[in-house]
C-alpha cells in the first residue's frame, strides 16, 4: 500500500507492506486523515517529545530516525478483522476509533506518533475494535474526520465545569481554539469572547459562533468581558466591593449578615472571574493570562506548551485563581463529540480548508504553517492533489 512516511522531518510516499490485523483489530481502508498540530509538532521536534513522555511512561513515542507513518485524525472503512473480534460491523461500514492500540507484544501504541502503530496519512491502518465506534449515516466523512480534535475541545469545556451564566474566553483561535468556541456554545455557553492576532482566524472564530472577538495587539482582553459587576480587576476594587456589600448587609436590623452572606454564595452572587482557556501553548502565555484576568478567574490550560514555562504562584495564589491543565478526552466524550456533529448540534464546516493526497503532505504541512490560510487541511488517500 502507499503511505506519506516521515523520516527526519521529510515525507517520502512508499510503498509499505498492508498491515494484517491481529487479535482484537480491525483493518481499515483510510477515506480521510486531518493534520494536527501535535503532527506539525512531532515532524521536527519528535526526540524532544519522546524524552518528555518517556517520564510518564511511554517508552515508544516517534523518533526522528525512524520511518514513521503519521495521522492519528481519521475515518475508515471496515475491511478485515482479526482474530478474538466480535465483528460488530458488515465490511464497508465508516468508523471512526481512539488512536491508540496494542502492537504484536501486546504493548500500548500511540496511532500516527510510533514507529510501531503507523498512523492515517497511508491507504490503511490497524485500529483497537474496543475503541472504534460507527459513523452515523447522515456525517459525511470530511466532518467525521474532525471527530478526535473536536473531542480536545469537548473534554477541555467539560473538565472547565463551565455554566452557561458565565463568561467563557477563549485565546488563540487555531483547530482546538475553534473546537473549544464550539463546544461551549453547544453547552450554552451565552457570552464567548475570541482572541487571536490572526485576522483569519478572528473570521473563523465568528463562524464557530464566539460572541466578542478581539485582536489581542489592538484592543484590550479584560476589557471585552462586557459588564460584569463581579468581575474584579485589582485588589482595592475587590475589598471596596466587600466593604460595601457588609455595609448594605448590616443595614436590615435583627438579621444576621452572615446568614445572608451564606445565601447569596449559595446564589453564586459572590466575585468571581471568567473561565479562560489556554488554547495557545507557548511560553509566557499562562503568566500573562493570570496577571490580565481578573480575580478568582478559572485558567483551563489546553495548549500545549513543548519548553520550560514560569508562573508567580503568590501572583495566582493572591488572586484566588484556578489552573486546570487538560489533555486528550475520554471515549465517552469522543461519541458524544461525533453524535453532537451528525445531530447538527455543532457546525465544524469552517475548519475545512484544504484537502490533499499522500503526494501533497509536505505542501499541506507548509500551508499550515500560515494562520491566514488555513485551519485544517485532510488527506484523502485517494486523491492526486499534490497542492492546496
Amino acid at each position: 500500500m502507499k503511505a506519506a512516511v516521515c523520516r527526519q522531518g521529510e515525507f517520502a510516499v512508499q510503498e509499505i507492506e498492508r498491515p494484517v490485523p491481529g487479535p482484537g483489530q480491525v483493518l481499515l481502508k483510510v477515506l480521510r486523515a486531518g493534520i494536527c498540530g501535535s503532527d506539525l509538532h512531532a515532524r521536527v521536534h519528535a526526540d524532544d517529545t519522546a524524552e518528555l513522555v518517556t517520564e510518564i511512561g511511554y517508552d515508544h513515542f516517534m523518533r526522528t530516525d525512524q520511518d514513521v507513518v503519521l495521522g492519528h485524525e481519521f475515518v475508515g472503512e471496515v475491511v478485515a478483522y482479526g482474530p478474538k473480534c466480535r465483528e460488530r460491523w458488515r465490511v464497508g461500514t465508516r468508523v471512526v476509533s481512539l488512536p491508540f492500540r496494542r502492537d504484536e507484544a501486546d504493548d500500548v501504541q500511540l496511532t500516527g506518533l510510533s514507529a510501531k502503530a503507523p498512523g492515517a496519512f497511508a491507504e490503511y491502518l490497524l485500529v483497537d475494535e474496543a475503541v472504534t465506534m460507527p459513523v452515523p449515516e447522515e456525517l459525511d466523512s470530511d466532518l467525521a474526520a474532525l471527530t478526535e480534535p473536536l473531542a480536545v475541545g469537548y473534554h477541555a469545556v467539560a473538565r472547565s465545569e463551565i455554566g452557561r451564566g458565565e463568561v467563557a474566553v477563549v485565546v488563540g483561535c487555531g483547530p482546538i481554539g475553534l473546537a473549544v468556541i464550539l463546544m461551549l456554545k453547544a453547552r450554552g455557553v451565552r457570552r464567548v469572547v475570541a482572541s487571536d492576532l490572526s485576522p483569519a482566524r478572528r473570521r473563523l472564530a465568528e463562524q464557530c459562533g464566539a460572541d466578542v472577538v478581539i485582536d489581542p495587539a489592538a484592543q484590550d482582553l479584560a476589557a471585552a468581558l462586557g459588564e460584569h459587576s463581579m468581575h474584579f480587576q485589582t485588589g482595592p476594587a475587590l475589598i471596596d466591593f466587600a466593604l460595601e456589600s457588609m455595609r448594605k448587609l448590616q443595614v436590615i436590623p435583627g438579621l444576621p449578615w452572615w446568614r445572608l452572606m451564606a445565601l447569596g454564595a449559595r446564589l453564586g452572587q459572590v466575585p468571581k472571574g471568567p473561565v479562560v482557556f489556554e488554547c495557545v501553548g507557548v511560553p509566557g502565555m499562562i503568566d500573562r493570562l493570570c496577571t490580565d484576568m481578573p480575580y478568582r478567574s478559572r485558567i483551563v490550560v489546553v495548549g500545549v506548551c513543548m519548553e520550560p514555562d514560569v508562573i508567580r504562584p503568590a501572583l495566582v495564589s493572591n488572586k484566588e485563581m484556578d489552573l486546570r491543565f487538560v489533555f486528550a478526552y475520554d471515549p465517552d466524550e469522543f461519541r458524544a463529540t461525533l453524535h453532537l456533529m451528525a445531530d447538527g448540534k455543532i457546525d465544524a464546516r469552517p475548519l475545512l480548508t484544504g484537502t490533499v493526497g499522500l503526494g501533497g503532505v509536505t505542501a499541506a504541512f507548509a500551508a499550515l504553517g500560515d494562520p491566514e490560510v488555513h485551519a485544517k487541511i485532510l488527506i484523502d488517500p485517494e486523491s492526486s492533489s499534490s497542492s492546496v
